[in-house]
């Protein structure tokens, strides 16, 4: 479900302003809903990944539509600036320098597979993004990350490590999962 360009521009706007809000109180932006059109309020997950001089600066985001549209932006923005574990929180002098995209998921489908090369046969490059399970380790990549790992051996190999297990890791239990996204920035 693609939005139109001007509920894409409010997310966005949302997603500065839940960071302007945390920079100021040091807290996440209180939002209604009922402010928002109906196409912002639907159930979705979504990321919010910040840029700094085309760096990764924070990404966070919800892999399930648990909370209304709109509220998970600004959570994941706030997040995405003040909560990644890989980055110190945002400085208010880095805002002018931030560049935010956001990205909302389809909801996750499984993927089923009888070897790791059937699975690489059936992943869809610059358009699938994955979630890999093992017990309670978990990963995911989003499809933007094909932009740095292009081939689907190295990609799955990362997306394994990110999990927290071994590069060359197998199992008949292994789980993977797919979607896609709608991207905004």
């Amino acid at each position: 479900m693609s939005l139109i360009k001007q509920h894409q521009n409010c997310l966005l706007d949302i997603a500065r302003a839940a960071i302007q809000h945390g920079l100021t109180t040091g807290k996440p932006m209180p939002l209604s809903v009922l402010d928002y059109p109906e196409e912002l309020t639907a159930l979705r997950a979504s990321f919010v990944t910040l840029q700094k001089h085309q760096q990764l600066r924070g990404c966070i985001g919800m892999l399930e539509a648990i909370r209304p549209l709109v509220t998970d932006v600004a959570e994941n923005a706030f997040a995405a600036a003040f909560k990644d574990p890989r980055f110190p929180a945002l400085r208010a002098s880095e805002m002018s320098e931030l560049e935010i995209q956001i990205s909302i998921l389809s909801p996750a489908e499984s993927i089923v597979f009888q070897s790791e090369q059937d699975l690489l046969d059936q992943l869809k490059p610059c358009v699938d993004g994955l979630i890999l399970q093992e017990g309670h380790q978990r990963g995911t990549f989003l499809p933007s990350v094909w932009e740095s790992l292009p081939e689907p051996e190295q990609f799955l190999r990362h997306l394994k490590h990110k999990a927290g297990l071994p590069f060359d890791y197998w199992s008949d239990s292994l789980r993977v999962y797919r979607y896609q996204t709608d991207k905004i920035a």
